[in-house]
This record gives structure tokens, sequence and C-alpha cells, in this order.
């Protein structure tokens, strides 16, 4: 049976690739602007927006060694360990060494860290309930699950390199 007669559906043309209008742009635009909010709320506090994050951590109970934290902050080591020392310097929190291993160093917060850390739920749930502003229970639900999938979609991505 012959099919050259057939009409060949042509695939979507894709449509032309807008900057503003991408959905990484947009997603960065938003980061660096929600960024920049988190350091005006945490400037009362004398922190960063990279500084608050590992205070978060170990006051919700991350192991506090150096390697989950990194992990969990989503940093490099090297970069890490001078965010500690800055957060050391301001008294937020200390390096101990293991008594199991004397290789490892815990960091904990110290009782002005602790006092700093335990404002920070506090701050970052309220920016977040103006962030989602006019959004209804289930509008929030749908963003978390497409923001999800963006999230699994792009590790799936770094995961095939």
């Amino acid at each position: 049976m012959q099919t050259d007669h057939l009409p060949h559906a042509e695939p979507a043309a894709a449509p032309p690739f807008e900057v503003e209008r991408s959905v990484g742009f947009q997603m960065r635009r938003i980061t660096l602007l929600l960024g920049g909010e988190i350091d005006r709320r945490m400037e009362p506090l004398g922190l960063t927006d990279a500084q608050w994050k590992p205070l978060l951590r170990l006051l919700l109970g991350t192991p506090g060694t150096s390697a989950a934290l990194a992990r969990d902050c989503h940093m490099d080591a090297g970069g890490l360990t001078r965010l500690i020392d800055r957060l050391q310097a301001k008294g937020l929190c200390q390096r101990e060494r293991s008594q199991q291993d004397r290789r490892t160093v815990h960091i904990a917060l110290t009782p002005e860290g602790r006092a700093a850390a335990e404002q920070l739920p506090v701050i970052l749930a309220e920016l977040q309930q103006q962030l989602l502003q006019g959004f209804s229970p289930q509008e929030e639900a749908r963003l978390r699950s497409y923001l999800a999938r963006i999230y699994a979609n792009t590790r799936h991505l770094a995961e095939r390199r």
C-alpha cells in the first residue's frame, strides 16, 4: 500500500524565544527581587541573604558539619567556610571538634546565634504570606506543584550530564 499521497502533518514550529517571557528569566528576576527583600528584612539582625540560611538550618536540626550545611544551603564547601568565618566573627556560631572523630568539625549556634535564628521562621513566614497574597489555597497548591515539576525536570537534565 502506497502512502505517498497521504498528507503529512508538519511538526508545529516552536514559538520564537522571548527572553522576558522565559521561565528561567522570570524565576531569576523573582529570585533577585526576593533576595533583596530578604536582605532588607534581615538587616536588623545583622544578617545578609546568604547568612541566615545556615543559621536556620542549624536551628532546624541539620547536622552541623560543614559538608551537611553546604549541601543543605546549596553552597560549595569553600563558600560555606568563608560564610561560617563571618558568622563566627559576629558571635553567631562556633566550631567544635567532634569527640568521636577529631577530623570532624561541627558548627553550632551560640546563644546569640540561636536568638537570631529563632526570629527567622516568623520573618520568612510573613514574607511568604505576602508573596502569595491574592492566591487561593488551590492556586497556591498548583503553583507549588508546578514548581516541583520544574525542579524535577531541571534535576533530570542535570543528572543526564
